[in-house]
């Protein structure tokens, strides 16, 4: 009788996981999804402005319903478009990105890369993103600077360790960013400094959301911090949340929008449109664009 419910127990939770998986790869994954957010970092009497975050594509040349998906955001006339990398997954994704991005790239845009921009993707164990230490391992190199130039060719500002004042919705924004410090091409001394009092709209970019560059883009007094990366944990617990960040950012920070602590700036994380082509899953966190409305504070 014993064994007979061990095996009943054993074959149901068999199943269960078989169903889980199977709906986080098949189902999860695909469910695009548009956050809204109302970010109050505006004077008082400022009209709003409206900003795409897009984050971590991780395409592949096959994957036409992400990229359609993704195209179709520009319905909604965003002042600002704002990429902060991973776009690519596959050496022949750039077509796939551009298809996804160019009814985007009419608006005004800045990016900054990641490091699946610059090498592919390897296969790895999952349970290594719990190892602090990790070795980072380099797959082959990706055509980052094909996707570069169309991007500035397109007149979206080049943010990899570089700062400038972009126009958008009739203001004058000063962006900054850094290259992906999740591999050490970050060089926050290039683009230091106090923002500019002429600049209506402060925004800094990093792929990755590492606290000592938020912090030191915090203290330059920029506004609005933007990044991905974490996948908002990729695989999540329900009423836990994140098991991990792959960063040195607090899981509670996974994803979504947070005051930066000892700040007046916030913080928007991207949850990401992909995933890691060896690991094609999602659980408990859809894959997302986010809208960041900036009002009034």
């Amino acid at each position: 009788m014993r064994k007979r419910t061990l095996f009943r127990l054993a074959t149901s939770a068999a199943a269960l996981g078989a169903a889980t998986l199977a709906y986080a790869a098949l189902i999860e994954r695909n469910m695009f999804t548009l956050r809204r957010y109302d970010v109050p970092v505006l004077p008082a009497d400022a009209e709003p402005l409206r900003i795409l975050h897009l984050s971590d594509l991780h395409m592949m040349p096959d994957q036409r319903r992400k990229q359609d998906w993704v195209a179709s955001l520009a319905a909604l006339d965003p002042d600002l478009v704002v990429v902060t990398g991973d776009n690519m997954a596959h050496p022949g994704a750039v077509p796939g990105v551009l298809r996804a991005l160019h009814p985007l790239l009419d608006f005004p845009g800045a990016f900054v890369f990641g490091s699946n921009d610059y090498t592919g993707p390897v296969w790895k164990n999952p349970f290594t993103y719990f190892l602090p230490d990790r070795e980072y391992t380099e797959g082959v190199e990706l055509p980052y600077e094909e996707l570069r130039a169309v991007l500035t060719g397109a007149g979206w500002a080049d943010l990899n360790n570089a700062r400038t004042t972009v126009k958008a919705g009739g203001r004058a924004v000063e962006v900054a960013g850094v290259d992906d410090p999740h591999v050490e091409r970050d060089d926050y001394d290039a683009v230091a400094g106090p923002v500019s009092a002429e600049a209506d709209v402060t925004i800094a970019l990093s792929h990755s959301p590492e606290p000592a560059v938020l912090d030191r883009m915090a203290a330059d007094g920029f506004g609005l911090l933007l990044a991905g990366h974490t996948h908002g944990g990729q695989v999540c617990v329900p009423g836990y949340g994140a098991l991990v960040t792959n960063c040195g950012l607090p899981r509670s920070m996974a994803k979504g929008l947070h005051r930066w602590p000892g700040s007046d700036a916030w913080l928007h994380v991207s949850a990401g449109l992909g995933t890691h082509p060896t690991a094609p899953i999602r659980f408990a966190c859809p894959p997302e664009a986010s809208v960041l409305t900036l009002i009034p504070r």
